[in-house]
Order: C-alpha cells, then structure tokens, then sequence
C-alpha cells in the first residue's frame, strides 16, 4: 500500500511539472507553415534575416455582434538592409467564417496591402485589410474595405493574453493583441443587397464600436 502511495505521489508531482501555469504543453502548439516565407532583398545585411509564422485565433466585434473568425495564418520576413530595420511581407491565409444570423453569409479577411510590425511603447503592429462577403445571393465583389481603400488596424498588447516564450528552440512564442478602434465602412460592391448588408452588419460602425482581437502563436525560422 506504501509504495502505491509514494508513486502515486510520484506521478502526481511529475504532473503538476507539466502542468504549471504559463508554459504551453507542445502538444498544443500549432503545425507553423514556413512555405510562403518570402526570400530576404538582394541587398540585404547577412545573417540578420529570418522568418515569422503566425497562427492567429480571433474575433471580430461589429457593435454588439461578435463575429467568431477562427484561425488566421501570416507570415512574413525581417532582418536589415545597410544596417536599417526591413520587412517583407509573405501571405495572409484566413478560411471563410461564418457569419451567425447573418443567413448563411460568411466573411473572409484579405491582406489590404500594408503591414507594419516592428512594434513599439505603442502599438504592436500595424495592418491593412478588406473583408470579403458571401453569399450565393452576393456578387463576388462584395466587400467591407477594398484593396484600394482597406481597413487600417493598428493591433495593442491584449493584457488577457501575456507576451509568453513557449520554447527557445526553435523559437516560439504566444501573445494577444487588440483593436478596440478599428472604423468600419459601409459594404462595397454589393449590388441591391448592399443596403440589407449593411443593416444586417450594423455598417458603417464608428471608431470605438468594434473590436479586433487575436491570440497568436508566432515561430521564428533564421533565413
């Protein structure tokens, strides 16, 4: 009976070690994709080059509407050009969500064709993208934003989701970021619809209505 409870209690206290609050199993880690990673500039400083692959899990707010997006995949490379922080930006990958209530209408985020991610005592990053609308009633054009005039997001720390160093090799880290002042227009390209669109949506929706939140993974691959 004594050595069954000394390894019970042996096999208890292996399992709070991996356990412990703050560090994520690997088990839980996302597969990170590094295929799209684009290549460093001809003229770029050796060695200071590498690749960031982004899992994302977020949501998007429209007043009172929360519109769940599921996972978000980026990537993009970094390092410096004649000693000069530099980017280049890879892809934006998002699946269709569903949009709930919203009779069957899915929206999918599109890259808007500006990033920025050194971040700073302010923002963390900064981005632009368009929403594509669907619907077998919507033209394909339907969007909110458009690549010629697309959404600007400029993502701060989420204090619910802590900067985290998962693992150091290869490099992996989680983070939360939000925009709680993301402006949001009127749909574009909706033909007849556009009106019951938007009604549907709440658009347009003011600066301080909507919020865009995502929890990140982030792995690091030197190119």
């Amino acid at each position: 009976m004594r050595r069954l409870l000394a390894a019970t209690a042996a096999a208890l206290s292996a399992a709070a070690l991996f356990a412990f609050p703050g560090h994520a199993s690997a088990a839980k880690l996302p597969n990170f994709d590094f295929s799209a990673c684009p290549a460093p500039p001809a003229n770029a400083d050796p060695g200071t080059w590498r690749c960031e692959a982004f899992v994302s899990q977020g949501a998007l707010t429209i007043g009172d509407r929360e519109i769940p997006l599921g996972e978000m995949r980026l990537t993009f490379s970094e390092g410096r050009v004649d000693g000069k922080f530099a980017q280049v930006f890879g892809e934006l990958r998002h699946a269709p969500a569903r949009i709930r209530g919203a009779f069957g209408t899915t929206l999918q985020l599109k890259y808007g064709g500006y990033s920025d991610f050194l971040s700073n005592d302010e923002r963390r990053g900064e981005l632009d993208l368009y929403a594509v609308l669907r619907h077998p009633l919507l033209p394909k054009e339907c969007t909110i934003g458009t690549l010629d005039a697309p959404l600007h997001s400029v993502v701060k720390d989420d204090p619910a989701v802590p900067f985290e160093v998962i693992s150091q090799n290869p490099k992996t880290v989680r983070f939360g970021v939000v925009d709680s002042q993301l402006a949001l227009p009127g749909t574009t390209g909706c033909g007849p619809l556009t009106r019951a669109a938007d009604e549907v949506l709440g658009l347009p929706s003011a600066s301080g209505k909507n919020t865009f939140k995502l929890s990140t993974y982030v792995q690091f691959k030197p190119l």
